[in-house]
């Protein structure tokens, strides 16, 4: 009940911090401009690169070593069912990204301004996949602060870029037409993805503990993906594309001081 509980505080202030970003539709009438997207665009896939290295991938290598197994193996094994389990859900779930004309996954009759929300929900289930097991991975360490500090490291880090993340959901459909009070549920409500799927991964490693080395690669491979395929190539869009790459450095940066000093 303890991993479950740290797991629900964690991924809460991650959701909760996408809601603050979304409410700032409240206040801004304009959307963010072409040059801040690519900055928080590239922030968090910054932020996400550190995250799966310090967070979670070295993590399962220690875990899997400490009761005796070849830590890469499943270090690598999860990776790869991460990848593929995102890769299944771009593939199969309808989404639009904002600077896209045609939606992506099967073909829906869905309104544009869901597929543009699914779009943003599709990176947050990795992300409240990483900072539940961070925290199932403090509470079956019980006793040791570092655990329990990365932990909160990575539920910080992942909630600072979620802010500019709730923002960028909920301004571009107020500039669709929809209502400022629909623009801010839906922005919310990307978010909520997270405290559910983080949830869930702690139920399944707390009912088979050899599996949490599997689950934090897992997480990590899915957030990769995430950053390849749609975050660094976004950021990078058009010309002039060093915001972005500045935003990714300034993100991988801070996740990793936050990581080694409070971990």
């Amino acid at each position: 009940m303890q991993a479950v509980l740290w797991a629900s505080l964690g991924t809460g202030f991650t959701f909760l911090m996408t809601t603050l970003g979304a409410a700032l539709v409240f206040f801004f009438r304009k959307t963010v401009s072409t040059r801040i997207q690519r900055i928080f665009l590239g922030f968090a896939a910054g932020v996400m690169i550190a995250a799966s290295v310090w967070s979670l991938l070295i993590p399962a290598i220690e875990e899997a070593q400490e009761t005796g197994g070849i830590g890469w193996i499943p270090a690598a094994g999860g990776f790869i069912l991460g990848i593929a389990f995102l890769m299944g859900l771009d593939v199969l779930l309808p989404h639009l990204h904002l600077d896209a004309k045609k939606p992506e996954g099967l073909h829906s009759s869905w309104k544009r301004t869901t597929l543009l929300v699914l779009a943003v929900t599709l990176h947050n289930i990795p992300e409240g996949m990483a900072v539940g097991l961070s925290f199932a991975l403090a509470a079956q360490h019980a006793g040791d602060a570092a655990s329990l500090s990365a932990a909160a490291a990575l539920a910080l880090g992942i909630g600072i870029q979620n802010f500019p993340e709730g923002a960028a959901v909920a301004l571009p459909l107020r500039q669709e037409g929809v209502s400022t009070g629909r623009s801010f549920f839906y922005g919310s409500m990307s978010g909520m993805v997270e405290p559910v799927f983080g949830i869930v991964v702690v139920l399944i490693a707390g009912t088979i503990q050899p599996l949490m080395p599997w689950l934090l690669s897992f997480a990590a491979g899915a957030m990769m993906y995430v950053v390849v395929e749609e975050l660094i190539p976004e950021a990078h869009l058009g010309e002039h594309s060093n915001s972005g790459t500045l935003g990714v450095m300034a993100g991988f940066l801070i996740m990793m001081v936050l990581d080694v000093a409070l971990g």
